[in-house]
């Protein structure tokens, strides 16, 4: 990447998902704007029937709006017991436009009577540009608590314990976060691509 900062898009309202994006791409020299530094812009809907697909569509619709470089992401959160529900509906999982508490009662409601707790959480984060239309992905493994634990994160961070450690995500402080999550990993992908000698 050349030494000019470059400006880009994060195609959210979401603040806690737009603080982890900031921390992730500090290094870069890159200002980053939010759908809240445009009057005009809303959240687009979330229609597509897979996580590429929801990502690439609020990309490119917020580029073709602001025609600036535009990231976006989306992340399902997938049960192996509830037959990797609720996947690409995690963020509606308890009906639309329901508050992040109601769509974990519904998944502990689910859940209760499962012996199998295994479940991940997959990240996809798509860049679109003039030039080009691009995804990353990431994934964490781990499994879902009885209870919600921690105050930390955002989503369903208080009920999923990553693999390998005993605490949840709702329990770690940003920077330990970023290093294992499903976003992190898509979101240092996009990093090393910004980073990369072919685009300087």
């Amino acid at each position: 990447m050349n030494s000019d900062t470059r400006t880009l898009v994060v195609a959210t309202g979401n603040q806690g998902k737009l603080a982890e994006i900031r921390d992730l791409l500090h290094s870069l020299r890159i200002e980053l704007l939010s759908l809240a530094d445009f009057e005009h812009l809303e959240p687009v809907e979330e229609d597509a029937l897979t996580l590429e697909g929801n990502a690439v569509k609020k990309a490119r619709v917020i580029f073709e709006s602001t025609g600036i470089p535009t990231i976006a992401d989306d992340t399902g959160l997938e049960a192996d017991a509830l037959g990797g529900e609720p996947g690409v509906f995690s963020a509606r999982y308890a009906g639309p436009d329901c508050e992040p508490v109601a769509n974990r009662m519904k998944l502990l409601t689910e859940l209760s009577d499962k012996e199998d707790r295994r479940a991940r959480f997959r990240t996809v984060v798509a860049l679109v540009s003039n030039s080009e239309t691009i995804t990353f992905d990431g994934v964490c493994e781990g499994s879902i608590t009885t209870a919600e634990r921690g105050s930390m994160g955002f989503g369903y961070d208080a009920l999923f314990v990553p693999s390998g450690s005993t605490r949840t995500f709702a329990e770690m402080d940003s920077d330990e976060k970023n290093e294992i999550s499903h976003r992190g990993k898509a979101l240092r992908k996009l990093r090393d691509y910004l980073q990369s000698p072919t685009r300087r």
